[in-house]
């Protein structure tokens, strides 16, 4: 009976390298069956490789043939240098061509060639997953629909999904912003994003959600990739959320007065240009307040600069109080601080702000057990009525403090006030 094959029968005669490569080969592909595997030397290693997936093996050629007599349209490889193997090939199937000679020889280092670049694709392969692995950054790649196809331990690592949990979904999972509801056609908007195109830009930076539901930055890097006709994006994640507080730690030390964490001096003339804007634009009153502490040498000198730190932090703490969300509270430097009352209707409004901020400094502090007194000299310039330029304004509501502390202290004094001393001493 003959056996039923499931593709091309073939017989391969010669069990040396040539052979072994050409089985090897064979027993990959689902269209080729091979039948039989003839060599005189029955440790060849094509020998021993057939004999291991329980093909059939001759060591006598016309044996070997007359046993596949009943595959008339068996292929016939002869990897031998043996000229008359195709006498017997003739004897057994007539006719029959069979590949030998020098056809064979090439068709014998196409197959190395083959095996070759087989066995270096493979390495490659190999090197490339275990890159991929052991990658300290997270590595996703997903289809033009967004449905996720790869997701390395250090991506797992990073949203705390397994790869199990995320492949074939939606990249939407992982990164919410990136596609809009009721969006189907995910690419479209990955590639024409309003802000910056996606594709080729390192260190593009999104906000992205962990399993637990923790939303967090993540800086990509995204490349495109054919493959069999389709469109893949690989992306480079790395959680930058260690990075972000850095920055803004710095970013707010960099603004703000370390002791107190009010704007410090910088901010402040920064917050006072844009307040100047707004009241030139929407045609408002706005105060500029220089509050100077008084007292404060005294307690610093005699209960010692760490007392005095504690002060200045309890001064702030009770100054923020007073003022609105919309108004500005910074400290200049030393026992300086300065103050943007927005939108204040009238000079009233002012010095009702100014008479508050007295009265809360005049109450006694508590210093680890130490307690103390101090007040507050408070001078005031008003925009646009003194001036619209902010130097100007701070300079004038600068004069103002010196004024009121002349004045016996714990007041408030206007730029006004000023020019008004001022006019009286020049006409006398």
């Amino acid at each position: 009976m003959v056996r039923k094959l499931h593709g091309q029968p073939v017989i391969i005669i010669g069990g040396g390298r040539g052979g072994f490569a050409l089985l090897e080969m064979f027993l990959e592909d689902e269209l080729v069956e091979v039948i039989a595997v003839i060599d005189q030397d029955q440790a060849a290693a094509g020998m021993q490789f057939a004999q291991f997936y329980e093909i059939p093996t001759y060591t006598d050629i016309a044996e070997g043939l007359q046993a596949c007599i009943e595959y008339p349209e068996c292929i016939i490889y002869n990897l031998t240098h043996d000229d008359t193997v195709a006498k017997d090939v003739a004897k057994v199937f007539g006719d029959k061509q069979l590949t030998d000679g020098h056809e064979a020889k090439l068709f014998w280092q196409i197959v190395m060639n083959l095996k070759r670049v087989k066995e270096e694709l493979e390495s490659s392969q190999v090197q490339l997953n275990a890159i991929i692995y052991h990658a300290l950054d997270g590595i996703i790649t997903f289809n033009d629909i967004g449905e996720i196809q790869g997701f390395n331990p250090a991506a797992e690592h990073i949203f705390g999904y397994s790869q199990a949990d995320v492949l074939g979904e939606s990249v939407q999972k992982l990164m919410p912003d990136l596609m809009e509801n009721g969006e189907t056609e995910f690419i479209s908007r990955f590639l024409k994003s309003r802000e910056v195109a996606l594709l080729g830009v390192r260190g593009y930076e999104v906000s992205a959600t962990r399993a637990d539901g923790e939303r967090f930055p993540l800086e990509l890097s995204t490349s495109e990739m054919m493959l069999n006709g389709h469109r893949y994006f690989i992306c480079i994640a790395r959680d930058i959320t260690e990075r972000k507080i850095v920055e803004e730690n710095t970013k707010h030390a960099a603004h703000h007065d370390y002791l107190t964490g009010l704007p410090n001096r910088a901010l402040f003339i920064d917050r006072l240009e844009y307040a100047i804007s707004l009241a030139k634009r929407n045609k408002y009153k706005m105060a500029l307040l220089f509050l100077d502490l008084d007292g404060f040498k005294q307690v610093n000198d005699t209960l010692g600069h760490g007392h005095g730190d504690l002060l200045l932090k309890e001064v702030a703490r009770r100054l923020q109080l007073l003022i609105r969300n919309s108004d500005v509270l910074a400290r200049m430097g030393g026992d300086e601080f300065t103050f943007i009352l927005n939108n204040i209707d009238s000079q009233e409004n002012a010095t009702l702000v100014a008479n508050k901020i007295i009265t809360a400094l005049s109450k006694p502090f508590d210093l680890d057990g130490q307690i103390c007194h101090i007040g507050g000299s408070i001078g005031i310039s008003l925009f646009p009525d003194d001036s619209i330029d902010s130097a100007t304004l701070l300079g004038q509501a600068d004069e103002a403090m010196y004024l009121a502390k002349k004045n016996g202290k714990n007041t408030c004094k206007f730029y006004t006030d000023v020019l008004l001393i001022q006019g009286v001493s020049s006409s006398v």
